[in-house]
């Protein structure tokens, strides 16, 4: 009989077999739906966490309090959060950077373009992809079975306790194993357009999926469905505007369009409709796609002017650039006077200010909806750059509710039933986003998953 079974190969399952290891488990097994070649889920599209600490630490300047973090986490959930699991989450950030060093990842410092994150995110060498290669490695020299083209598609419970689960490989064939505990760390559903589509309606078809496709959701609803305490609103996530001409899936980092701050946003009416100076990149970046999910065709498009150039990190495709407003408006589609009129009433409106990209400086708008309330500068030195925006989804919040012990919660909580990651964020996270959280909760509760797994196993 398996000791620990670990569903999921991203970030998390990788943290809970890692810790179900370290904490006396023998026989642990972990199920990866993807092939060998797409393993790690969301995680390789990642690039830091957030951590806690209270002095400068390795790659991290400066302290970045328990408090602080709890500040910055109720800014962007607006409350929506279980505060003792979030603190929970944060005060056992610290620890990480220092366990996952001894797995094989390594730091570096902040990359050129990321403002704000030298104090408060450390930074992955070799980005997401390097951390996911170094755990399995990690999983290999300790012993740990991996499975590939495994997808779970059903788990047998009663009561709250897993006795076994049903697999299917990618050629059909079903298994079902039983195991002394079960850590779920499958994702969220983002990649399944039916329940993006139930949740949003027909706007959800010109989503695009950052992610990995793998992730649709089943366990959750198998969960969910068969008692199984849930959190969270379908319809929240970490939803972040890109490029719209990224794949349909597996877009990553690179197709995010980082500039909304330093430009104006308009829909294809060519009128601004928020705040693009509303507060730091890595709080708000987030919320934008959200914004523009809620936009006529859930379209928009980032215009700056070559004043901005250098500021952000370029995005993986080239923008469309012209001389003059006009001449960028019909290159884009939209009405060439409609968008000239927007710019003339958005320059008329910006206050001059001492610009500074770092701080929350002077330069905003006056006289005019929606504001720009920091960051603001005319549009007035070409050439102008536009991107096209959709609604890009990197993961979902509905997930299910767990304790302290990452014990799902049914009428009571599951003795042998852990989940970690994107399947319980909602959790933490309501709503909103701040730069290099998924992964924290993915390393906290992984970790802690695995652990309450092995001494789950180990009193069977």
């Amino acid at each position: 009989m398996i000791d620990v079974l670990v569903i999921g190969g991203g970030n998390a399952a990788l943290c809970a077999a890692l810790s179900a290891s370290e904490n006396g488990a023998k026989k642990i097994l972990l199920l990866e739906s993807a092939p060998k070649k797409e393993r790690g889920g969301n995680s390789i599209h990642t690039r830091n966490i957030r951590v806690m600490h209270d002095a400068p630490m390795g790659q991290l300047t400066d302290a970045y309090s328990e408090d602080e973090f709890f500040e910055d986490l109720l800014k962007v959930t607006a409350g929506k959060t279980n505060e003792a699991l979030a603190r929970q989450v944060i005060c056992e950030s610290s620890t990480c950077p220092p366990w996952m060093q001894r797995h094989g990842v390594r730091f570096q410092a902040s990359l050129g373009g990321t403002l704000h994150l030298s104090r408060t995110n450390n930074f992955f060498l070799g980005g997401g992809k390097a951390l996911v290669n170094a755990y399995y490695r990690s999983l290999e020299s300790l012993g740990i079975e991996v499975r590939y083209d495994s997808s779970v598609c059903e788990i047998e419970i009663e009561h709250g306790r897993v006795h076994a689960v049903c697999v299917q490989s990618s050629q059909g064939l079903k298994e079902r194993i039983v195991a002394k505990a079960v850590v779920v760390a499958s994702g969220g559903f983002e990649s399944n357009r039916e329940w993006l589509r139930d949740a949003w309606g027909p706007a959800a078809d010109q989503f695009l999926i950052r992610g990995c496709r793998f992730n649709m959701g089943v366990l959750l609803r198998d969960l969910i469905a068969k008692g199984a305490q849930s959190i969270g609103d379908p319809t929240q996530g970490h939803c972040v505007a890109i490029d719209a001409r990224s794949p349909p899936y597996d877009g990553g980092i690179v197709t995010r369009i980082d500039c909304v701050s330093l430009g104006i946003v308009v829909n294809k009416y060519a009128q601004r409709f928020y705040d693009e100076g509303e507060d730091f990149w890595p709080k708000r970046y987030a919320i934008w796609g959200r914004l523009v999910a809620q936009q006529p065709d859930q379209i928009a498009y980032s215009i700056i002017d070559a004043k901005a150039q250098g500021r952000f990190m370029p995005p993986v495709f080239p923008g469309e650039t012209a001389q003059d407003i006009g001449t960028l408006a019909t290159r884009l589609g939209l009405n060439p006077q409609a968008l000239t009129a927007t710019v003339e009433a958005y320059n008329q409106a910006v206050v001059p200010g001492k610009f500074d990209h770092a701080v929350l400086d002077n330069c905003h708008t006056q006289s005019i909806t929606p504001a720009k309330t920091h960051w603001a500068q005319r549009l007035d030195t070409p050439p102008y750059t536009a991107y096209p925006l959709r609604p890009g989804i990197t993961f979902t919040y509905l997930g299910v509710r767990v304790n302290e012990r990452s014990q799902v919660l049914f009428d009571d909580f599951s003795p042998n039933l852990f989940a970690a990651g994107e399947i319980m964020a909602g959790n933490v996270l309501g709503q909103g986003y701040v730069a290099g959280v998924g992964m924290t909760i993915g390393t906290v509760f992984g970790r802690i998953a695995g652990e309450q797994a092995a001494r789950t196993a180990l009193l069977v």
